[in-house]
C-alpha cells in the first residue's frame, strides 16, 4: 500500500485526493495546505491527517507526495521530497522558471527518485487511443499535428498576473501533448499572442489567444491554437495527418442527444471544463504513478518531459515577445553543461 502526502488542499488538490483514496492501492495518510482549515477540511473527508508540508516530507512512513501547489513552490517541494526518500506526482508546470527547473532536474535526478510530471491529458482516454492507433501504423508517418485548446471563459486577471503567461501556464499542455504525440522535440518555434477577449489580460502582460507553429527535423509540422474564451464550452481537439489517412479525437459532449427537425440538426455543446473533461484522465494517471512506484519501473511522464514542455513554453513566450522564431535547442542548452 503506498501511503501519500498530499500537499495542496485547493480544486486541483481534491481532485487528487479523490484519486489517491479510491485506488486501492494508496492511501491518503496526510494533508497540507497554506491555509489550515483548507487541509483540515479535506483531511476530514477523506480520513487523513492535516500537517505541514515539512513534515509530511521528513515522515518516513509516508512514501510519496503529491504536490498540488502554486507553481512557484513546486521545484522546492520536488527537491526537498526527493532528498527526503520520497517518490513525486507534481502538477505542471515544474517551475515558472526555466533555470530553476534546469537546477531542480539536476538536484532530483541525483536522488535517484522516481518524479511524475502531471500531464494528465497523456491518459485521456481518447488521446491515447489515438497514440496507440498511430503507434500501429494505421495512417503511416505522421506529416501534420493540430491541436486545439480553448477554455470556455477567461481566469481571473488576478491570476494571470501570477500565471506564468498563456505558454506556460496553459499551452504547456499541448506542448508536451505533441511530444508525446510525436515522439520528438521541435527545431523550431514561432508563436503569435494578442489580447483580444479581455484587454485587462493585456494590461497585464499577458495573452488570450495564441497560435504557435513548431517545426521538426524531417519537415514534419505541428500547429497549436489556443484561446482563453470559446461561448460554447471547452474546447478540446487532436487531429494528427498522417501519409495513409488521419486520425482525429473529437470533443466529449454534455451527452449524445441529436435533435433533427425541420429547423435543422443539432447536438450537446461540449462538456463545461477540465474537471468534467479530464476526470478520467486523473484517475488513469494516479493509477500509472501507483504502478510504477510499486512495480520500480520508471514513471510514464518523467521531469525531463516537464522541462522540455517548459522550455517550449519559453521559447513561444520569447517568439511572441520578438516576433522571431527561436531555435529549441538554444532555449534547452543548459542542460547539456
Amino acid at each position: 500500500m503506498l501511503k501519500v502526502g498530499l500537499l495542496g488542499a485547493g480544486r486541483i488538490g481534491r481532485v487528487h485526493a479523490q484519486a489517491i483514496a479510491a485506488h486501492p492501492y494508496s492511501e491518503l495518510s496526510a494533508v497540507s495546505d497554506a491555509l489550515p482549515e483548507a487541509s483540515a477540511r479535506l483531511a476530514e473527508e477523506f480520513g487523513a491527517n492535516a500537517r505541514q508540508s515539512q513534515e509530511i516530507i521528513s515522515d518516513p512512513s509516508i512514501n510519496a507526495v503529491l504536490i498540488a501547489t502554486p507553481t512557484d513552490t513546486h521545484s522546492d517541494l520536488i527537491e526537498a521530497a526527493t532528498q527526503a526518500g520520497k517518490a513525486v506526482l507534481c502538477e505542471k508546470p515544474v517551475d515558472l522558471s526555466l533555470e530553476r527547473a534546469f537546477a531542480c532536474q539536476s538536484v532530483s535526478k541525483a536522488t535517484g527518485q522516481p518524479v511524475m510530471v502531471g500531464f494528465n491529458r497523456r491518459f485521456d482516454p481518447n488521446f491515447a487511443a489515438l497514440k496507440a492507433a498511430f503507434e500501429a501504423g494505421e495512417v503511416g508517418k505522421a506529416e501534420l499535428l493540430s491541436i486545439t485548446s480553448f477554455d470556455p471563459a477567461p481566469p481571473p486577471v488576478s491570476y494571470v498576473k501570477v500565471s506564468g503567461g498563456l505558454f506556460r501556464d496553459m499551452m504547456i499542455h499541448d506542448f508536451d501533448m505533441a511530444n508525446f504525440l510525436m515522439g520528438d522535440l521541435p527545431e523550431v518555434i514561432s508563436a503569435v499572442g494578442t489580447s483580444v477577449v479581455d484587454p485587462e489580460i493585456g494590461a497585464a502582460g499577458d495573452v488570450d489567444t495564441a497560435v504557435v507553429t513548431m517545426t521538426y527535423a524531417d519537415g514534419r509540422i505541428a500547429v497549436i491554437k489556443n484561446s482563453r474564451r470559446a461561448a460554447y464550452g471547452y474546447d478540446q481537439r487532436v487531429e494528427l495527418l498522417g501519409s495513409e489517412g488521419m486520425l482525429q479525437a473529437q470533443n466529449i459532449l454534455e451527452n449524445s442527444v441529436v435533435k433533427s427537425t425541420s429547423n435543422g440538426v443539432t447536438g450537446a455543446k461540449p462538456t463545461y471544463f477540465f474537471l468534467e473533461r479530464y476526470m478520467s484522465a486523473y484517475r488513469a494517471e494516479w493509477d500509472a504513478f501507483v504502478r510504477s512506484v510499486n512495480s520500480g519501473s520508471g514513471v510514464p511522464v518523467t521531469l525531463d518531459d516537464g522541462v522540455a514542455a517548459l522550455a517550449m513554453a519559453e521559447a513561444a513566450t520569447r517568439s511572441a515577445q520578438s516576433g522571431q522564431s527561436m531555435v529549441l535547442a538554444k532555449v534547452l542548452k543548459p542542460v547539456a553543461k
